[in-house]
Order: structure tokens, then sequence, then C-alpha cells
């Protein structure tokens, strides 16, 4: 990517009415534009992150098994009158159609689709346990949208729906889908400050679980144990003010941000749908279900929290929309292409600013906004030594190195 040609322009200053950091910092390094309360476009170095954790989700969710699939966003009412959510929801955005005059609901979650269509394919004991999810845009009505990407009106999130034929079944594969947020949020770079937190269950199981990262943009309070590591969330800390995995009693009250949950379903959507499946003796059984969630905007904002400092993001190099953010100063542009087409060959990933109206002041700091792991400078005086300025975006001093130098610089990130 040429930044001359990039379709974003960073911003010396955030917008007046953000208030959180992931905000200011994602608008200003144009990853994102606001378009209106709760309502961002992605623009390209933004969907960059957003595809590099979609990749992660997408490879851990088929490893658990998960069959992808992509459900409508419209919804018809009936399904969410069968459930009593079309009533009940709150955040459910409910509309007319203006031609037919039907009235349709936009998927604040997918429940209310998933289950009509597993009863098309789901009738016998041999057809069980199945696992599906998708990526696909959800749409909350939420009353006050705010804290940038963490809580937004429109947002793409990761749902998975499992459905099993009894409830040993379901507890197996709860406890894979556990393991396979915590490598998400590991991958992801944020697993040190993401804890397993216990939470209501509702009339259905003792606990449903959250996976909340520790930081001070977060809207949730949660109890930490740090003798085995797990969390308890407000809700449960009330009834119950003991660690549930160790009885520990000494919890540390943290502030953070919920990046996905898990949730055992058991027959609550399976019934109204008479989702049922034959066993072995020919009885008829509800099949009972389970949903696992991770929204991908949510994630990319908690990182943005998570990592920056006074000048910008501080991307993990996994999450990156770029490995490398190649500078050229004056007199050494030709350098600067050549290395940039090298990397092209090579399949590296670079972003080069080769605008030639910038100072040099404006691109080391559009680099730091921007946080790309490893920033590469050419000019006049490294092209004459052979050499290149080198710096890691955590690191503070930048250091010459030898062109031959540059692959092992990379390699080594």
């Amino acid at each position: 990517m040429r930044q001359s040609q990039l379709f974003t322009k960073t911003l010396k200053d955030a917008p007046r009415d953000e208030e959180s950091t992931n905000a200011k910092l994602l608008i200003r390094a144009g990853f994102v534009h606001k378009e209106m309360a709760g309502v961002y476009t992605f623009l390209p170095l933004g969907l960059r992150v957003l595809k590099n954790i979609e990749n992660i989700i997408r490879e851990e969710m088929n490893r658990a098994g998960g069959q992808e699939l992509f459900m409508p966003a419209l919804h018809p009412k009936e399904n969410w009158k069968q459930t009593g959510r079309w009533d009940s929801l709150d955040t459910l955005f409910r509309f007319t159609s203006y031609y037919t005059k039907q009235e349709y609901a936009l998927g604040a979650t997918h429940e209310e689709i998933v289950v009509p269509l597993a009863k098309t394919l789901i009738s016998s004991y041999r057809d069980l346990p199945q696992y599906v999810y998708q990526i696909q845009n959800k749409f909350r009505d939420e009353k006050r949208a705010k804290s940038g990407i963490l809580r937004s009106r429109e947002f793409l999130m990761k749902d998975l729906y499992s459905f099993h034929k009894d409830e040993a079944d379901l507890d197996a594969y709860y406890e894979t889908m556990k393991d396979s947020y915590k490598r998400i949020f590991e991958r992801a770079g944020i697993g040190h400050v993401t804890h397993l937190t216990f939470a209501s269950g509702g009339t259905f199981s003792k606990y449903s679980h959250e996976f909340q990262t520790i930081t001070q943009a977060g809207e949730d309070t949660i109890y930490l144990c740090e003798k085995c590591g797990v969390a308890v969330n407000e809700e449960i800390i009330k009834d119950q003010p003991v660690c549930p995995e160790c009885q520990n009693k000494n919890l540390k009250q943290e502030k953070a941000v919920e990046v996905g949950n898990i949730f055992k379903l058991g027959t609550k959507y399976s019934e109204p749908f008479r989702l049922t499946y034959k066993d072995e003796k020919g009885k008829e059984n509800l099949v009972v279900m389970g949903c696992y969630g991770i929204g991908l905007n949510r994630l990319m904002g908690v990182v943005a929290e998570v990592f920056h400092d006074e000048k910008g993001i501080l991307w993990p190099k996994v999450l990156a929309p770029a490995l490398v953010h190649l500078l050229s100063l004056a007199g050494g542009e030709q350098q600067a292409d050549e290395l940039y087409k090298d990397f092209q060959n090579k399949g590296i990933e670079a972003l080069y600013d080769d605008r030639r109206d910038s100072s040099p002041g404006e691109k080391f700091t559009d680099a730091d906004l921007i946080g790309i792991p490893l920033r590469i400078v050419v000019s006049a005086k490294t092209y004459s030594e052979g050499k290149v300025g080198v710096k890691k975006r955590n690191e503070k001093q930048e250091r010459l190195i030898d062109e031959k130098e540059i692959m092992e610089c990379i390699q080594s990130l």
C-alpha cells in the first residue's frame, strides 16, 4: 500500500465528541470513520485489522469443529414472536416495509433464524451434535452508543451455535469452547489481561462465562482471583463473594470490557420451535443448545485501549494492518522504491509512505500514530552509507542497520 494513494488520511486532532481512547486513536489514525453515533465505516487500514481478527477466530472455530454459514440480517417478525422476544427485547430494531406493510427485525442475534433452520436438518440422534457459526453484522438499538467501537449500534460478531442430544454432550463442548476462546485472545495479544469470568447462567445453568479484558476503559466491574486467574462479575459477587474455582476470598476489583461470552441455552429456543430429535429407542427429545459470541469490533477497540502510548497505537504483530511501515525521506526515494518492490515480491505486507509533500516530522508522527510494528526509514544519509534506519514501535530510539540485515530484523518481530 502506497500511503500517497491510501483512501484515508490521518488527523491532527481527535473529534471533540469522542471520549474513549479507542475512538480517538482509530479515527485520528485513519482506521475508522464515524458516520453517526454507534455507526462506523472501517477504512482500508481498519478493515485489514478487522480481517486479521476474523481470520484468527475462523481458524479456531474450524479447529473446534464449527461449520461456517451466513445467515440473513433481515428477520421475519413471526420468528421473534414465537420466542416472545419481539416485544421483550428492548434493543431490537423493528420496522415496517413501505411496500408490503410486513414487519421485520434487523438481527440483534440469530437464534430466531438458526433454530428453524436446524429444524429442517436435524431429526435423529444420528444428526447430532452439530456446530455452526457465522461472522455477520448485528444491529442493536443501544440507548446510548458510547465508548467508540466498544459499544455500537451496528457491529460485526462471530456467533456459534451448538446442537446436542443431552446436557453431558453440551458440557463437553462448552469446555472445548472455553479453550478455543482462550487461544483466540492469546493469539490476539490480550491473553495476559483477559480472564474467564463467571456470570449468571439464568434459569438453565448455574453459570455462564464472559471473557473480560482488564482496562480502565471498561464499563464492567469484575473481581479477579489472583490465586487461580479467573474472575467473577458483579452479579455473581453479590450472592457469592468468593472465587467459584478455588474458594479464595481475596478478590481484586478491576475495570474491564467483555470481549466474548459463552452460554448454555439448554432448550430455551428449541422448545418454542419444537426442535426435536428421535433417540436410539425412537423417543422424541428436545435438542439441547449452546451459544458462543465474540464481537470483532469490540475486540479491535479493546486492543487499541490496551496497546497505546501518548503517540498512538501499538498493534500486536498478528493484528497490525502491515508488518512494516517504510518511510521515504528526501534523497532516499529510489532505494525506498526498490525496497518496497522487494517486500511485495517476498509477500511482506508494507505500508509505504511515499508522500512527497509531507515533512519527515509529519511522517514520523503518522508512523507512531498508526502503530505498525516496524518502521524502516530510507534517506539520503542512510542511502549513501548503504544502511536504513529501523525502529520497532515499542522502542524509543532508531538504529542504523545494513540493508542485508533488513529481513533478519523483520523475522525477529
